[in-house]
């Protein structure tokens, strides 16, 4: 019997990377900078702007570039407590509470999770009082623990392979 490779949303095996060096170093170059202009990307990586253009619709069609986002600082916006809320759910809840996050406006983010609890939720609000509103939502469905964030250190960003492309950036220390 042979056995099947689970394949990531994007259509490609699980823990196996459809892209090249090109790709990767595009990229790269997007993840700076990602209003540079297919033109300016060719200069930084050495290519011509069509052959870029034609790379990025590749990689957009295959799902590895899911979109082009506006990132708005949510303190400037209004809302400058943000925290990390996990959710154990009750009985029967699990839907419920995914429902829930979708329809609220203070979730930015909601990731299913294995652990005890079954999500966590990134919430921005302008109070404490105002995330006792949110949480007082989530707490009919099931148990709610949360964390402030106190400061970003380390900003959102794209993940990267090392520098031998086999996995994930790893952490040196130094002696």
């Amino acid at each position: 019997m042979a056995v099947r490779e689970s394949a990531t949303p994007s259509g490609f095996p699980a823990g196996k990377s459809p892209l090249d060096a090109t790709d990767r170093r595009l990229l790269a170059a997007l993840a700076g900078d990602p209003r540079a202009t297919a033109a300016a990307l060719a200069r930084r990586i050495g290519m011509s702007a069509p052959a870029v253009r034609e790379r990025l619709g590749r990689l957009e069609r295959s799902g590895v570039i899911r979109g082009y986002h506006v990132d708005i600082d949510p303190a400037a916006y209004g809302l400058p407590v943000a925290a990390w809320v996990r959710i154990r759910p009750g009985p029967g809840q699990l839907p419920k509470i995914a429902e829930l996050a979708e329809r609220t406006p203070q979730v930015s983010e909601c990731h299913r999770i294995s652990g005890e609890d079954c999500f966590l939720l990134k919430v921005h609000v302008a109070s404490i009082e105002a995330l006792e509103t949110v949480l007082d939502r989530f707490l009919i469905h099931g148990q709610t623990h949360s964390s402030f964030v106190v400061a970003t250190p380390v900003a959102p960003r794209a993940p990267a392979p090392d520098d031998q492309g086999r996995g994930m950036r790893r952490i040196s220390r130094r002696a």
